[in-house]
This record gives C-alpha cells, sequence and structure tokens, in this order.
C-alpha cells in the first residue's frame, strides 16, 4: 500500500514537454512565475510545476535572492511552487531573449533553440506539469522552492531519459502522437524525480513526504487516502495498521503534527472544496460523499476550514478576482 501513489492517483496530473535548448557559454535564461507561464503553457491550469533536464554540459539554478546550485548532466532541477528562477553557463552575462523563448513556447516548436556567446555547451529540456494545488497540496506543501535530483544513478533512469530524448527528436520532426507519448513520459519523469527526493531524505525529516516514507504512518495515510468516506476511528484505523492507537497517534503527529483524524478531516475537506468547483453536485451530496451524514456540521467546518460556506465558496471560485481572496485550507 503507497500512500505516495495513492495521493498521486487523484491529483490528475497532466505534463508536458515545453521548451529544448543548445545554449554555449556564456549563457542566462530568466524564468518568471509559472502563473505568467500558464496562460501559454496550460490555459485553465490552477498550478504549474516547471522542471529543467540537463542532457550534456553543466549549468547553473538560481532562486530571485538565492544562491546558484550546480547542475550536471542528467541532474533534474524541479520548481514545484513555480517560483521566479535563473539558469545559466559560464561567466559573464549574455541574456537569452525571453521574446523568443516565449514564441517557440506559444508555437509549441520543440525543436532546440540555439544561442549564446560560443563557448561550452549546455543541452537541455524543459517540461511542466499542472495539477489542482487543492489535492496535490499534501505533496507539494512539503517540498522545498527547488529541488535537485540525477536520474543517471540507475537503469530505470537511464531508460526514461533515453526515451524523452528520442521522443524529443520525433516532436522537433512533427512525427504522429510523440506529443502525446512526451506527455505521459513527462509525468513518470516528475514521478520518478519525486520517488528520488523522497528516498534521499534525511532520516529525522519530517512532513508529508517522510512520513509516506515512514511503514506506520504511510500505511495509515494510504487508508485514509483510499477510503476517506469512511467513519474511520483511532481504533480501527490502528487495528488496521498493526499498531496500538497511542503509537498510531504518536508517530503520526511526530511526522505531520496533526492527528490522524485531524488529518483526515483536512483531507475531506480539500476533496469537498474541489468537487464544489469542478461538479454540479448539490452541497448535501458532497458532503456525504466525503463522509459527512450531516450537512450542517460539514458546512461549520468547511466554513472553518475555507473562510466561507461551500456555497458561497463555490460561487465566487466560479471569479477568479473573488476566488483569489478566498483563504485556502491549511493542513
Amino acid at each position: 500500500m503507497d500512500a505516495f501513489s495513492e495521493v498521486l492517483s487523484g491529483v490528475r496530473l497532466k505534463g508536458a514537454m515545453f521548451f529544448s535548448a543548445q545554449f554555449s557559454a556564456p549563457w542566462r535564461l530568466s524564468t518568471p512565475h509559472s502563473r505568467a507561464l500558464a496562460s501559454t503553457l496550460a490555459p485553465g491550469a490552477q498550478h504549474v510545476v516547471i522542471y529543467h533536464f540537463v542532457v550534456d554540459g553543466s549549468a547553473r539554478a538560481r532562486l530571485d535572492g538565492g544562491s546558484d546550485v550546480e547542475l550536471s548532466p542528467g541532474d533534474i532541477v524541479v520548481f514545484p511552487h513555480g517560483d521566479p528562477h535563473h539558469l545559466s553557463g559560464g561567466s559573464g552575462a549574455n541574456q537569452v531573449e525571453s521574446a523568443a523563448v516565449l514564441l517557440k513556447i506559444a508555437t509549441r516548436d520543440i525543436s532546440p533553440m540555439q544561442a549564446g556567446g560560443g563557448g561550452e555547451t549546455t543541452r537541455f529540456v524543459c517540461g511542466y506539469l499542472t495539477c489542482d494545488p487543492l489535492l496535490c497540496g499534501p505533496i507539494l506543501e512539503s517540498l522545498p522552492s527547488m529541488l535537485k535530483v540525477n536520474v543517471r544513478s540507475d537503469r530505470s533512469g537511464q531508460w526514461l531519459e533515453q526515451s524523452i530524448l528520442h521522443l524529443v527528436e520525433e516532436a522537433a520532426s512533427d512525427a504522429a502522437g510523440s506529443d502525446a507519448m512526451l506527455a505521459k513520459l513527462s509525468e513518470a519523469l516528475f514521478v520518478d524525480t519525486l520517488r528520488r527526493y523522497v528516498a534521499g531524505l534525511p532520516d529525522q525529516t519530517t512532513g508529508w513526504l517522510a512520513g509516506a516514507r515512514d511503514p506506520v504512518v504511510g500505511k495509515s495515510l494510504a487508508l485514509l487516502h483510499r477510503r476517506a468516506h469512511h467513519a474511520w476511528t483511532i481504533a480501527e484505523l490502528a487495528a488496521e495498521v498493526g499498531v496500538s492507537r497511542s503509537a498510531l497517534v504518536a508517530r503520526f503527529t511526530r511526522y505531520l503534527s496533526d492527528s490522524p483524524m485531524a488529518y483526515l478531516t483536512g483531507w475531506r475537506l480539500r476533496l469537498a472544496a474541489q468537487a464544489l468547483t469542478s461538479s454540479p453536485k448539490g452541497v448535501a451530496d458532497i458532503a456525504a460523499a466525503v463522509g459527512y451524514e450531516s450537512e450542517a456540521a460539514f458546512n461549520r467546518a468547511f466554513k472553518r476550514a475555507f473562510g466561507a460556506p461551500p456555497a458561497r465558496y463555490r460561487r465566487q471560485s466560479r471569479n477568479p478576482a473573488s476566488a483569489a481572496r478566498l483563504p485556502r485550507l491549511q493542513a
């Protein structure tokens, strides 16, 4: 039973490769917040995760106000929250023209863009993932602003890399079906990156991802996500996991700073909020679907979490300006 897979199965990740480059040193590429790219990359997307995969050469990645992170062949650098960032190679400033980059993105031209000062060449491809921030919140909220892993450490990563590079070449030549296959591989690459990141977390790390790796907490999370509507009790959950109630609560709280039942309440409300904005179901039906026997109890819990009752939340979510002012659930 895999908590990581349970969450990912419900968030409906959608991905694609959107940019390929061969830049010669010195070069510098600045990327705005993913919100600024969303209308071009994925119109209507609520959250966009950007990542860059270094194929050959070297580069540096940096967040606004942060320090440089060195990148080598096989490295993937991910910006889970879509923060503005910069990629560069060599010494000196030779800014890649943003208008030219945006034109390639807008025209879905994935043939390699060439630019730079004529020195050492860096080759990389860029991709993105979209997801509902409510449903992928448990994972996103456990991730830093920037993370880096290398996929060349085993055969599965090497196979994934070679498959992506082959399809990038096919996409650049307009081979039928290559875009669709690249989208699936982009999603697979992102999931593989997260798995490698989780595997490398220090033992003392806390948070959702670290908890998902723990055998007791991970099994508890998987059960709660798989059967969120179930009338769980601590006694039943502990019996399913195979530990005492006190041991379960202590272990769960250590990683997530919440009890299992408090976590379940938060997850149910996330599911409800997503349903309110994506389906025509009535409030009572949504409340029942996420495990509430009483619509009144659901309304109270929802208002505490989101600052507005369900019906008003639904109305305001249809107006982007109003929805932006609604407080989001803090799990």
